[in-house]
Protein backbone atom coordinates (compact mmCIF):
# COMPACT_ATOMS: atom_id res chain seq x y z
CA UNK A 1 0.00 0.00 0.00
CA UNK A 2 1.70 3.66 -0.92
CA UNK A 3 0.27 6.02 1.83
CA UNK A 4 1.13 9.79 0.19
CA UNK A 5 4.05 12.03 1.97
CA UNK A 6 3.41 15.74 2.05
CA UNK A 7 5.49 17.18 -1.21
CA UNK A 8 9.06 17.35 -0.40
CA UNK A 9 8.82 14.97 2.33
CA UNK A 10 11.20 12.51 3.69
CA UNK A 11 11.46 10.03 6.48
CA UNK A 12 13.81 11.08 9.52
CA UNK A 13 13.14 9.18 12.65
CA UNK A 14 14.98 12.34 14.21
CA UNK A 15 11.85 13.77 14.35
CA UNK A 16 9.70 12.12 16.79
CA UNK A 17 10.01 14.77 19.62
CA UNK A 18 11.66 12.64 22.33
CA UNK A 19 9.83 11.93 25.84
CA UNK A 20 7.55 9.02 26.61
CA UNK A 21 3.64 9.34 26.23
CA UNK A 22 1.90 7.28 28.21
CA UNK A 23 -1.24 6.26 26.09
CA UNK A 24 -4.41 5.40 27.47
CA UNK A 25 -7.32 4.23 26.07
CA UNK A 26 -8.94 7.00 24.51
CA UNK A 27 -5.81 7.88 22.41
CA UNK A 28 -5.81 3.82 21.18
CA UNK A 29 -9.33 4.96 19.77
CA UNK A 30 -7.79 7.79 17.47
CA UNK A 31 -4.66 5.55 16.87
CA UNK A 32 -7.65 3.68 15.31
CA UNK A 33 -9.20 5.92 12.99
CA UNK A 34 -5.79 7.94 11.95
CA UNK A 35 -4.95 4.47 10.84
CA UNK A 36 -8.01 3.32 8.71
CA UNK A 37 -7.85 6.91 7.35
CA UNK A 38 -4.61 6.50 5.82
CA UNK A 39 -5.23 2.90 4.76
CA UNK A 40 -8.28 4.35 2.83
CA UNK A 41 -6.29 7.49 1.68
CA UNK A 42 -8.07 10.34 3.15
CA UNK A 43 -11.14 11.23 5.21
CA UNK A 44 -14.23 10.94 2.75
CA UNK A 45 -12.43 7.23 1.80
CA UNK A 46 -12.42 6.25 5.46
CA UNK A 47 -15.93 7.06 6.12
CA UNK A 48 -18.05 4.37 5.14
CA UNK A 49 -15.79 1.83 7.36
CA UNK A 50 -15.79 4.60 10.37
CA UNK A 51 -19.39 5.35 10.10
CA UNK A 52 -18.83 8.69 11.30
CA UNK A 53 -19.30 12.09 9.40
CA UNK A 54 -16.23 14.28 7.71
CA UNK A 55 -16.14 16.75 10.27
CA UNK A 56 -16.10 14.14 13.02
CA UNK A 57 -13.18 12.56 11.43
CA UNK A 58 -11.33 15.77 11.15
CA UNK A 59 -11.85 16.20 14.67
CA UNK A 60 -10.48 13.32 15.93
CA UNK A 61 -7.79 13.42 13.91
CA UNK A 62 -6.89 16.84 15.18
CA UNK A 63 -7.08 15.42 19.09
CA UNK A 64 -4.63 12.74 18.07
CA UNK A 65 -2.55 15.19 16.84
CA UNK A 66 -2.83 17.63 19.80
CA UNK A 67 -2.40 14.72 21.99
CA UNK A 68 0.97 13.77 20.47
CA UNK A 69 1.89 17.12 19.84
CA UNK A 70 2.81 16.49 16.06
CA UNK A 71 1.02 17.53 12.53
CA UNK A 72 -0.21 14.08 11.30
CA UNK A 73 -1.22 15.24 7.48
CA UNK A 74 -2.09 17.60 5.55
CA UNK A 75 -6.39 17.27 4.63
CA UNK A 76 -8.70 20.04 2.73
CA UNK A 77 -9.15 20.65 -1.17
CA UNK A 78 -5.53 19.96 -1.89
CA UNK A 79 -6.22 16.02 -0.85
CA UNK A 80 -4.84 14.07 1.99
CA UNK A 81 -1.23 13.20 2.35
CA UNK A 82 0.91 12.48 5.37
CA UNK A 83 3.49 14.66 7.07
CA UNK A 84 6.93 12.98 7.83
CA UNK A 85 5.66 12.87 11.05
CA UNK A 86 2.61 11.27 10.09
CA UNK A 87 4.29 8.69 7.84
CA UNK A 88 6.38 7.68 11.47
CA UNK A 89 3.29 7.64 13.92
CA UNK A 90 1.72 5.55 10.83
CA UNK A 91 4.32 2.46 10.65
CA UNK A 92 4.63 2.77 14.83
CA UNK A 93 0.94 2.73 15.30
CA UNK A 94 0.48 -0.29 12.76
CA UNK A 95 3.38 -2.43 14.83
CA UNK A 96 1.59 -1.78 17.83
CA UNK A 97 -1.46 -3.24 16.61
CA UNK A 98 -0.19 -5.86 15.41
CA UNK A 99 1.64 -6.47 18.51
CA UNK A 100 -1.42 -6.72 20.22
CA UNK A 101 -2.97 -9.10 17.40
CA UNK A 102 -0.10 -11.40 18.16
CA UNK A 103 -0.67 -11.07 21.93
CA UNK A 104 -4.61 -12.23 21.25
CA UNK A 105 -3.15 -15.25 19.61
CA UNK A 106 -0.61 -15.85 21.76
CA UNK A 107 -3.24 -16.34 24.61
CA UNK A 108 -5.60 -18.07 22.51
CA UNK A 109 -2.37 -20.64 22.69
CA UNK A 110 -2.54 -20.96 26.02
CA UNK A 111 -5.99 -22.21 26.51
CA UNK A 112 -5.14 -26.08 26.74
CA UNK A 113 -2.12 -25.32 29.37
CA UNK A 114 -3.45 -23.10 31.94
CA UNK A 115 -4.74 -24.72 34.93
CA UNK A 116 -4.73 -24.09 38.74
CA UNK A 117 -6.11 -20.99 41.33
CA UNK A 118 -5.57 -17.71 40.26
CA UNK A 119 -5.90 -15.54 43.86
CA UNK A 120 -7.02 -11.86 42.82
CA UNK A 121 -7.97 -8.95 45.52
CA UNK A 122 -9.58 -5.89 44.72
CA UNK A 123 -10.80 -2.46 46.43
CA UNK A 124 -14.41 -1.98 47.42
CA UNK A 125 -17.48 -0.55 44.94
CA UNK A 126 -15.36 -0.42 42.14
CA UNK A 127 -18.40 -2.76 40.08
CA UNK A 128 -19.87 0.80 39.11
CA UNK A 129 -16.87 1.99 37.68
CA UNK A 130 -17.26 1.53 33.64
CA UNK A 131 -13.50 1.72 33.20
CA UNK A 132 -12.65 -1.17 35.33
CA UNK A 133 -11.39 -4.04 33.22
CA UNK A 134 -12.00 -6.56 35.58
CA UNK A 135 -15.29 -7.85 34.83
CA UNK A 136 -13.80 -8.12 31.16
CA UNK A 137 -10.58 -9.76 31.57
CA UNK A 138 -12.44 -12.57 33.69
CA UNK A 139 -14.73 -13.20 30.79
CA UNK A 140 -12.03 -13.35 28.71
CA UNK A 141 -9.98 -15.22 30.99
CA UNK A 142 -12.61 -18.15 31.06
CA UNK A 143 -12.47 -18.24 27.24
CA UNK A 144 -9.18 -18.49 26.69
CA UNK A 145 -8.02 -20.95 29.74
CA UNK A 146 -11.57 -22.69 30.94
CA UNK A 147 -9.48 -24.95 33.00
CA UNK A 148 -8.48 -21.79 35.85
CA UNK A 149 -10.01 -21.11 39.27
CA UNK A 150 -10.74 -17.81 40.41
CA UNK A 151 -10.17 -16.89 44.22
CA UNK A 152 -11.43 -13.53 44.09
CA UNK A 153 -11.45 -11.46 47.59
CA UNK A 154 -12.10 -7.59 48.28
CA UNK A 155 -10.38 -5.67 50.55
CA UNK A 156 -8.77 -2.19 52.01
CA UNK A 157 -5.36 -1.41 49.68
CA UNK A 158 -3.10 -1.94 52.19
CA UNK A 159 -4.45 -5.13 53.07
CA UNK A 160 -4.31 -6.24 49.34
CA UNK A 161 -0.57 -4.77 49.80
CA UNK A 162 -0.02 -7.10 52.74
CA UNK A 163 -1.66 -9.92 50.79
CA UNK A 164 0.26 -9.72 47.75
CA UNK A 165 3.58 -9.43 49.68
CA UNK A 166 2.43 -12.54 51.71
CA UNK A 167 2.12 -14.58 48.68
CA UNK A 168 -1.38 -14.69 49.45
CA UNK A 169 -2.63 -13.18 46.42
CA UNK A 170 -1.01 -13.43 43.09
CA UNK A 171 -1.95 -9.92 42.29
CA UNK A 172 -4.57 -7.05 43.72
CA UNK A 173 -5.94 -4.35 42.02
CA UNK A 174 -6.96 -0.92 43.55
CA UNK A 175 -5.49 2.51 43.67
CA UNK A 176 -2.55 2.23 46.13
CA UNK A 177 -1.59 4.44 48.71
CA UNK A 178 1.94 3.63 49.05
CA UNK A 179 4.56 0.71 47.10
CA UNK A 180 5.46 -2.00 48.51
CA UNK A 181 9.44 -2.99 47.91
CA UNK A 182 9.90 -6.43 45.91
CA UNK A 183 6.29 -5.55 44.24
CA UNK A 184 5.96 -4.71 40.26
CA UNK A 185 2.69 -2.26 39.44
CA UNK A 186 1.22 -1.98 35.67
CA UNK A 187 -0.54 0.88 35.14
CA UNK A 188 -4.13 0.20 34.07
CA UNK A 189 -6.68 3.15 34.40
CA UNK A 190 -7.61 6.25 36.24
CA UNK A 191 -10.69 7.05 38.45
CA UNK A 192 -11.79 10.40 39.15
CA UNK A 193 -12.60 11.46 42.92
CA UNK A 194 -14.88 14.35 44.36
CA UNK A 195 -15.60 15.58 47.95
CA UNK A 196 -19.03 15.13 48.35
CA UNK A 197 -22.18 16.57 51.08
CA UNK A 198 -25.19 15.05 51.90
CA UNK A 199 -28.48 16.71 51.38
CA UNK A 200 -28.86 17.69 54.97
CA UNK A 201 -25.28 19.12 55.05
CA UNK A 202 -25.22 23.05 55.98
CA UNK A 203 -23.10 23.37 52.63
CA UNK A 204 -25.55 21.24 50.68
CA UNK A 205 -27.65 24.29 49.11
CA UNK A 206 -24.63 26.82 49.16
CA UNK A 207 -23.43 27.87 46.20
CA UNK A 208 -19.84 27.07 44.94
CA UNK A 209 -18.59 30.30 44.10
CA UNK A 210 -19.15 31.16 48.03
CA UNK A 211 -17.21 27.82 48.83
CA UNK A 212 -13.57 27.99 49.76
CA UNK A 213 -10.79 25.80 51.51
CA UNK A 214 -11.24 27.70 54.65
CA UNK A 215 -15.34 27.15 54.56
CA UNK A 216 -14.82 23.35 54.56
CA UNK A 217 -12.35 23.51 57.29
CA UNK A 218 -15.16 24.46 59.52
CA UNK A 219 -17.39 21.29 58.65
CA UNK A 220 -16.54 17.52 59.35
CA UNK A 221 -14.15 15.86 57.58
CA UNK A 222 -13.62 12.23 56.95
CA UNK A 223 -10.41 10.21 56.52
CA UNK A 224 -9.23 7.14 54.68
CA UNK A 225 -7.58 4.89 57.18
CA UNK A 226 -5.32 3.61 54.62
CA UNK A 227 -4.62 7.00 52.87
CA UNK A 228 -3.26 8.07 56.56
CA UNK A 229 -4.26 11.25 56.07
CA UNK A 230 -2.63 12.20 52.60
CA UNK A 231 -6.49 12.44 50.55
CA UNK A 232 -7.49 15.27 52.68
CA UNK A 233 -4.27 17.06 53.00
CA UNK A 234 -5.51 20.06 50.97
CA UNK A 235 -7.70 20.68 53.99
CA UNK A 236 -4.47 21.66 56.32
CA UNK A 237 -6.78 19.94 59.16
CA UNK A 238 -4.08 17.63 62.05
CA UNK A 239 -6.64 15.00 61.82
CA UNK A 240 -9.70 13.39 60.56
CA UNK A 241 -13.17 13.85 62.51
CA UNK A 242 -13.68 10.20 61.29
CA UNK A 243 -11.85 7.79 59.36
CA UNK A 244 -12.94 4.51 57.04
CA UNK A 245 -11.84 1.46 55.31
CA UNK A 246 -13.59 1.79 52.75
CA UNK A 247 -16.15 3.67 50.15
CA UNK A 248 -19.42 2.25 51.22
CA UNK A 249 -18.97 3.88 54.76
CA UNK A 250 -17.59 6.38 53.99
CA UNK A 251 -21.14 6.89 51.63
CA UNK A 252 -23.20 6.56 55.24
CA UNK A 253 -21.30 8.99 57.16
CA UNK A 254 -21.42 11.74 53.91
CA UNK A 255 -25.27 10.27 53.45
CA UNK A 256 -25.76 11.48 57.05
CA UNK A 257 -25.22 14.65 56.27
CA UNK A 258 -22.92 15.44 59.44
CA UNK A 259 -19.67 14.83 57.42
CA UNK A 260 -18.09 15.86 53.64
CA UNK A 261 -15.59 13.09 52.09
CA UNK A 262 -14.20 12.18 48.76
CA UNK A 263 -16.15 9.48 46.37
CA UNK A 264 -15.11 7.90 43.32
CA UNK A 265 -17.76 9.86 40.93
CA UNK A 266 -19.06 6.23 39.74
CA UNK A 267 -19.98 5.39 43.45
CA UNK A 268 -21.49 8.67 44.00
CA UNK A 269 -23.67 8.99 40.89
CA UNK A 270 -26.47 6.80 41.90
CA UNK A 271 -26.69 9.42 45.01
CA UNK A 272 -26.43 12.32 43.11
CA UNK A 273 -28.84 11.42 40.75
CA UNK A 274 -31.63 10.63 43.54
CA UNK A 275 -30.79 14.26 45.05
CA UNK A 276 -29.34 12.77 48.46
CA UNK A 277 -25.95 14.53 47.99
CA UNK A 278 -23.64 16.56 45.86
CA UNK A 279 -19.97 17.29 44.85
CA UNK A 280 -18.35 20.31 46.21
CA UNK A 281 -16.13 22.96 44.42
CA UNK A 282 -14.56 20.09 42.07
CA UNK A 283 -12.82 22.72 40.28
CA UNK A 284 -11.10 22.82 43.53
CA UNK A 285 -10.71 19.56 44.90
CA UNK A 286 -11.60 17.22 42.29
CA UNK A 287 -8.42 14.87 41.54
CA UNK A 288 -7.90 11.09 39.36
CA UNK A 289 -6.70 8.48 41.23
CA UNK A 290 -4.36 5.89 38.85
CA UNK A 291 -5.55 2.09 39.25
CA UNK A 292 -2.70 -0.01 38.84
CA UNK A 293 -2.15 -3.89 39.19
CA UNK A 294 0.20 -5.21 42.15
CA UNK A 295 1.72 -8.41 41.68
CA UNK A 296 5.10 -10.15 42.66
CA UNK A 297 8.26 -9.31 40.38
CA UNK A 298 8.71 -12.55 38.89
CA UNK A 299 5.28 -12.66 37.53
CA UNK A 300 5.81 -12.60 33.85
CA UNK A 301 7.23 -16.08 34.80
CA UNK A 302 4.04 -17.16 36.34
CA UNK A 303 2.09 -18.56 32.79
CA UNK A 304 -1.85 -17.93 34.27
CA UNK A 305 -0.97 -14.68 36.34
CA UNK A 306 1.09 -12.86 33.11
CA UNK A 307 -2.23 -14.12 30.92
CA UNK A 308 -4.21 -12.40 33.12
CA UNK A 309 -2.49 -8.94 33.65
CA UNK A 310 -1.89 -8.80 29.45
CA UNK A 311 -5.59 -9.35 29.21
CA UNK A 312 -6.38 -6.62 31.52
CA UNK A 313 -4.01 -4.18 29.95
CA UNK A 314 -5.20 -4.89 26.44
CA UNK A 315 -8.48 -4.25 27.90
CA UNK A 316 -7.71 -0.79 29.36
CA UNK A 317 -5.75 -0.23 25.92
CA UNK A 318 -9.11 -0.90 23.65
CA UNK A 319 -11.09 0.77 25.89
Amino acid sequence: MHVPLAAGASVNRELIPHGQISLDTADIRLIRIFIRVVEAGGLSAAQPELNLSLSSISEKISALEQRLGVKLCNRGRSGFSLTEHGRQVFDEATRMLVSLEQFSKRVSGLKSRLTGTLSIGIVDNTITDPNSPFAAAVAAMVETAPNISFSVETRPPGELLRDVVGQKLDLAVSSFPRVSLGLAYIDLYDETQNFYCGKSHPLFAVPDSEIEIETVRRHRIIGRSYWAARDIKIFAITAPHATVSNMEAEAHLILSGAYLGYLPDHFAAQFVSQGLMRSIRPDLFSYRARFQVATHEDWKKKPRVRAFIEILEQICQKG
